[in-house]
């Protein structure tokens, strides 16, 4: 394998005849959920396919039905306006303004890289990383930076289609709508994809746009090399391994088979695995941090096709002789009963909590080395996103906001199964890799 070579880079933008595109003065007020991603990185996850090298005329259907696509997402083609107000510590304000300005369209070529070099070494290969556009940019910095940029890698017999998102505009939800919008509307010109509600939800009486605390020199001093060095790994999980763990929690907890899902059966065994292989001092404290979706759970409940953030940070903490002690009936109960807390009444009070006491992520707030966190979901569409060439054969993420502990799920290629991606040391993944009571590595 090299290093990815750049053939073109190109500027999409909606076209302007388009009724559905936005207004060159709309602006776009953020909410809480939104604001609190500003100093941290973007959303970077790609699709890899196994297919003949793309002809010209393939690339130029795909920027002609990205531009058809980018008509129904009016906020992916425009850019942030960062306003500092005043001098009082709640001084800055944020939003979108849809300009239309575009998104960057880049199509390079890695000429000895193959698809079975991304499948099947043990660790991610470093190279992935490169394909993906806008590395290491921040979610501030889209005020001159554009809020979505897309990848074309051409393999030696396959392409991988990398996406860089700020996540100041979109959670994953939204982001999987936005790619599976593109990839249905450039497999059937004719097909309309489900439209995006653009409406932000802001309790009644707040003014907009909400005033902050936010520094843009502080936020680069403080995100200086926080990208990671460490390896990434994949494994596999069946849908019958899952179903047998789902089984073994429920059964451990004397509880209904539907109080526990499989999911977070799943994140328990996960969990106490990777503990297991740290060898800490069993009265260490250890968190294991959650996203929860809020769209179903508010009243009434958010519009499923709502397009931005909507999630909160949620966390469990144990000690690690407790985790190694029970089994992961009691560590899913745990997760079950955080999650649960998660009602219409709490999402609002935070909500307004934030109001009153504004505050943004950090990488080093989410992971540390007593903490584990894990982000997306395997209930979004990956495989089913057909460009008119056949189904993905594998997802991958970029480097963005990549930390010790951060591990990131996906659907598997086979129906009912997920991919886990951990990001650990070198040594803890070999560790879970031979360890009989966790899973196979996916390239075994």
């Amino acid at each position: 394998m090299d290093s990815v070579k750049v053939i073109s880079t190109t500027t999409i933008k909606a076209p302007i005849h388009n009724s559905t595109t936005c207004d060159s003065h709309q602006i776009i007020n953020l909410t809480p959920w939104d604001l609190q991603f500003l100093p941290l990185g973007t959303i970077q996850k790609g699709l890899l396919f196994h297919q003949p090298i793309p002809i010209p005329n393939q690339i130029n259907h795909l920027k002609h039905t990205l531009s058809t696509t980018l008509s129904f997402f009016p906020p992916l083609t425009g850019r942030l306006i960062i306003t500092t107000t005043t001098t009082t510590p709640n001084n800055t304000s944020c939003s979108i303004i849809c300009n239309n300005l575009g998104v960057l369209f880049i199509h390079a070529k890695a000429n000895n890289t193959s698809v079975t070099n991304i499948l099947q070494p043990n660790n991610i290969p470093p190279i992935v990383h490169s394909f993906f556009p806008l590395n290491d940019v921040k979610n501030y910095q889209a005020t001159s930076e554009p809020i979505l940029a897309i990848q074309l890698t051409e393999l030696t017999n396959g392409i991988f289609i990398g996406f860089t998102l700020n996540h100041v505009v979109s959670d994953g939800k939204s982001f999987w709508h936005f790619v599976n919008s593109w990839s249905q509307i450039s497999k059937d010109s004719h097909k309309l994809p489900k439209l995006p509600s653009l409406q932000r939800w802001f309790p009644n009486n707040i003014q907009t746009p909400i005033l902050f605390p936010f520094s843009i020199t502080e936020s680069e001093s403080q995100s200086q090399d926080q990208r990671s060095k460490l390896p990434e790994r994949i494994f596999h999980f069946t849908k019958a391994k899952l179903e047998e763990l789902k089984s073994k929690a429920n059964e451990e907890i004397k509880t209904e088979k539907t109080k526990i899902s499989s999911l977070q059966a799943l994140l328990s065994h996960v969990w106490r695995s990777i503990i297991r292989c740290k060898k800490l001092d069993p009265q260490e404290d250890f968190r294991y941090v959650l996203i929860i979706g809020v769209r179903p759970r508010m009243n009434p409940p958010l519009d499923e096709d709502y397009f931005g953030n909507a999630a909160m940070i949620g966390d469990v903490r144990m000690k690690v002789g407790e985790i190694l002690e029970c089994g992961i009936g009691k560590i899913a109960l745990e997760m079950n009963k955080m999650i649960l807390l998660h009602s219409d009444e709490k999402i609002k009070n935070d909500y307004e909590c934030w109001l009153r006491m504004p505050r943004l992520f950090s990488i080093s707030g989410l992971t540390s080395c007593n903490s584990l966190a894990t982000s997306s979901s395997p209930r979004f569409d990956v495989y089913g996103n057909d460009f008119g060439w056949g189904k993905p054969v594998a997802v991958r993420s970029g480097g963005a906001n990549k930390s010790n502990g951060k591990i990131t799920l996906f659907a598997g290629v086979d129906e009912g199964s997920i991919d886990v991606e951990v990001c650990l040391s070198y040594e803890i993944l070999e560790a879970l890799g031979n360890d009989n009571e966790f899973v196979v590595p996916i390239s075994e």
